[in-house]
């Protein structure tokens, strides 16, 4: 039987110090069956950046844990560092570069339905052309924008 109740899933700082300094991408996953949440441990490697983009269905808290890096919005910049808890609501415009010494953090956010293959059911409506290219390699994450070239999630380069 599945253990119920508040449990300790992680140690975020164990991860980030069993992991390469330039490993990038995601780290560690919460993988828990029934969760209403998404949470992952990424890595932007030294100098790396996760090109401007939009997430139109999601709000996202993002805690930098290591490292350094920069936020750019519509609105300017913001410097990061560790233990600065960024929230980034849906529909918002950003970028992320990270420092020189790169920059690990968590990225939780309400959990996405999972990704169908086939036409959405007629009453709902959609866009019926195939959306794999946009689907990352790494992480599983659907690219909000066409012109996605990386993973706004975990910084993984997209298929063209």
């Amino acid at each position: 039987m599945e253990q119920q109740g508040a449990r300790v899933v992680a140690d975020l700082g164990r991860e980030l110090a069993a992991a390469s300094p330039q490993a990038g991408g995601a780290l560690w996953r919460l993988a828990e069956s029934g969760r209403g949440l998404d949470a992952n441990l990424l890595r932007l490697p030294p100098g790396r950046t996760i090109d401007e983009h939009t997430d139109l269905a999601l709000d996202v808290l993002l805690i930098v844990l290591e490292g350094s890096g920069e936020l750019r919005t519509e609105s300017g910049s913001q410097d990061l560092r560790p233990v600065t808890a960024l929230w980034l609501p849906k529909g918002s415009r950003r970028a992320l570069a990270a420092g020189a010494e790169g920059m690990g953090y968590l990225s939780v956010h309400r959990r996405r339905p999972g990704l169908a293959i086939g036409a959405p059911p007629r009453d709902e409506g959609g866009e019926e052309a195939c959306l794999l290219g946009r689907v990352c390699p790494e992480c599983g994450r659907l690219a909000t924008e066409r012109s996605a070239r990386f993973c706004w999630n975990c910084g993984s380069a997209l298929e063209a």
